[in-house]
Formats: C-alpha cells, structure tokens, sequence
C-alpha cells in the first residue's frame, strides 16, 4: 500500500509562484510514474505533469508546459512541482498521484493509468 501526502498549496497573486510538494510511502521503484493532477471547482480534473521515475522522462499539459516543472527526488522520494508565472486559471485542488506498477507505454497523464492519490492541496490565484 502506497500512501500519498501532498504539500505546499497556498494563495499567490498572479504572476507568482509556488512549490508543491508530494512524499508517497510504500514500495515505488523506478520505473513507475508519479504525476499531479488538480480540479477546480465544476470543472474536469486535470492533468498537469508527469515523470517516469529513474528515467527523468517528463511530460507536461499544454496549459502548463514552459511555466511548471515537475521533479522526482529518489533519495528523499519527494516529487515537487514548481509553479511559476501563476493565472487564475491555475486554482484548484492540486493532487498528486502515483501507479501501482511499471508505466506501461511510458509516461501519462491519463488518470487511470495511476492507482494512489493524495487527498491534495489548494492553490488559489487571485489577480
């Protein structure tokens, strides 16, 4: 069993930054991938990044791509997300996820493919 704990949401004014934070206890090798995915309120969760652990293979929405970035430290199995040049658009609740296994095909955002959540953080954009 994996257990998921995110960290670091918080209120930024536009334009700004933060940094999440996600340490998952319990067995995960490298080979297995690790994402975040966030949802605001009446709308679809989504999903923001990726990493294919051990491979450093990243993949990010286009939403967010050139502004996030997504990081998987193995020794401290903390895997970060570094949020810059902050929108409105980027408010939800912010979760991170993790597979139950090796990522078949390579890295996803496909909300399927991963099997333990955390229970996420808010991030609030005010302009």
């Amino acid at each position: 069993q994996v257990q998921v704990v995110e960290s670091g949401g918080g209120s930024v004014q536009a334009g700004g930054s933060l940094r999440l934070s996600c340490v998952a206890s319990g067995r995960i090798y490298a080979g297995f991938c690790m994402a975040w995915f966030r949802q605001a309120p009446g709308k679809e969760r989504e999903g923001v990044a990726a990493e294919y652990l051990g491979r450093e293979d990243r993949y990010y929405s286009d939403s967010v791509k050139g502004r996030f970035t997504i990081s998987h430290d193995s020794v401290k199995d903390t895997l970060t997300l570094q949020m810059t040049a902050l929108t409105p658009e980027d408010s939800g609740l912010y979760h991170c996820a993790v597979t139950s296994g090796y990522c078949p095909g390579g890295v996803s955002l496909r909300p399927d493919a991963y099997s333990y959540w955390g229970q996420g953080t808010q991030v609030t954009v005010f302009s």
